[in-house]
């Protein structure tokens, strides 16, 4: 049993539970892998290595979307697993967006395939080091993917099918909606200053589907149908969700291009090397002058130097999008906030996601 302090929904606590339930699997995963040879060990290693640590955001809400149906004050072990196996369905996305990004770091390690182009390198092994840097980690989000759907219906809670189609339905959501957002990556970034409305409609979609629902909404009504509650409860959650994601989303697009590598773990600026065309981009397109805007393209999706990163940085606030962007973090904070008003849930549960809304919009990581 988990008595969660509504409080402090993300304490030392609750992630050192979540984290140990994860550990727990993993110990049983490696048992069996360690009978197909040595080899997995190293795939076991990164598993343990990307799922130590991190926020939690997505098992606390799927705590007190179970608390929120029941009213009570402790969730069971079983709840607790189902929850912990959300974290490791987004370790798997990590790795996979990762890959696919390019990206040299994640949470202050060296990313999954660099770490394994390293190994083979080390290795001295035959072929490219890249091809089974890539090759490997794809695997490994794919075992974390697969993990993650056997922790969960082998937890053994109560009204577990109510719950699995949610699941199920999450698992589609947030590779469908990778998808939507590698789609979204082929357009310019120009491209939002002659198509404004399509480009910011294709990436509210993105946000939705890769964010919105994949963080707060599912995570809560998950937790939510383990608990026994009605249509109307889990109604209520997505509408409370919806823009709470959409918040939480924008503030990770901030920390893409402002946050600092110390706390967030991976280089200031590193969504401008990337190329992202996030919200925060295509409002700066729509923003900057024709000058500023054709001098950010050509930053974007690059090696960069401090001074690029820092020119970059200047074009998007001296355009007004950093503003526009926290001023709609701000909105839709409070649109999720009045949602929860309305909701009527217990005071338990209202007290831990308002301060959910407080963590997940005013972060620095």
């Amino acid at each position: 049993m988990l008595t969660p302090n509504p409080s402090d929904p993300l304490s030392s606590d609750f992630r050192a539970r979540v984290g140990s339930e994860i550990s727990t699997y993993l110990d049983g995963r490696a048992t069996v892998l360690a009978e197909l040879g040595p080899e997995t060990a190293e795939v076991i290693g990164l598993a343990r290595a990307f799922t130590t640590g991190g926020k939690r955001v997505r098992p606390a809400f799927c705590c007190w979307g179970y608390l929120a149906a029941t009213g009570g004050t402790t969730v069971p072990a079983s709840v607790l697993q189902a929850a912990a196996s959300l974290d490791v369905l987004h370790v798997a996305a990590l790795v996979h967006d990762d890959v696919m990004d390019g990206s040299d770091t994640r949470r202050g390690l060296p990313a999954a395939h660099v770490q394994l182009e390293r190994w083979h390198a080390a290795e001295s092994r035959r072929g490219s080091t890249q091809a089974f840097g890539r090759a490997g980690a794809i695997l490994l989000g794919d075992l974390l993917l697969l993990w993650s759907a056997e922790m969960f219906t082998s937890c053994g809670a109560e009204r577990l099918d109510r719950a699995a189609p949610l699941a199920a339905l999450v698992r589609e959501e947030v590779n469908a909606g990778q998808f939507l957002d590698v789609t979204a990556q082929t357009r310019s970034p120009l491209s939002a200053r002659s198509d404004p409305t399509s480009v910011i409609d294709q990436i509210q979609r993105v946000v939705e589907y890769k964010t919105a629902r994949y963080t707060v909404i599912r995570p809560l009504q998950i937790g939510a149908a383990l608990g026994g509650g009605s249509p109307e409860l889990l109604d209520g959650l997505a509408r409370f969700g919806s823009p709470l994601g959409r918040a939480f989303q924008y503030r990770d697009d901030v920390l893409g291009v402002f946050g600092d590598e110390a706390v967030t773990g991976k280089p200031a600026g590193d969504d401008l090397r990337e190329g992202k065309l996030t919200v925060l981009i295509a409002k700066t397109m729509m923003l900057a002058t024709s000058a500023q805007a054709t001098e950010l393209d050509a930053l974007l999706g690059r090696p960069l130097s401090a001074e690029e990163v820092a020119r970059a940085q200047g074009i998007i606030t001296d355009s007004g999008a950093l503003a526009a962007a926290e001023a709609e973090i701000e909105a839709d904070a409070a649109t999720a906030l009045a949602e929860l008003r309305l909701a009527g849930l217990p005071i338990a549960a209202t007290t831990a996601l308002t301060e959910l809304v407080r963590l997940a919009t005013q972060r620095s990581a």
